[in-house]
């Protein structure tokens, strides 16, 4: 099974088209490394609610080697203004005990 990481990102009014530019353009290439699965970049549908960037890995150690990594510094430099988000994000990781797909 999957480990899974979701970053709660609280984008403020008016910074989501910049938020989600950076991750368009992003200079760390998370797709190049090893053990990575799959990212997807989810948009709030409702007011107040925070962006979710969600990563899946094979396995902790591979998302570990990702933070400890030079495209993951890359990545991270010039980050936006602190007014650009609104309230704490929250980092969660959790590791998948069930999935079902419809293939």
């Amino acid at each position: 099974m999957y480990y899974v990481v979701a970053n709660r990102v609280p984008v403020a009014p008016g910074w989501e088209e910049r938020f989600e530019e950076r991750f368009r353009n992003r200079a760390g290439q998370v797709e190049q490394q090893a053990g990575f699965v799959s990212m997807e970049i989810l948009k709030p549908r409702s007011e107040g609610a925070p962006w979710v960037v969600l990563t899946r890995w094979e396995n902790e150690e591979a998302f570990r080697n990702w933070i400890g990594s030079e495209d993951f510094k890359a990545a991270h430099r010039n980050p936006l203004p602190k007014e650009a988000f609104v309230g704490e994000g929250g980092l969660e990781q959790h590791e998948v005990v069930i999935s079902a797909y419809r293939g």
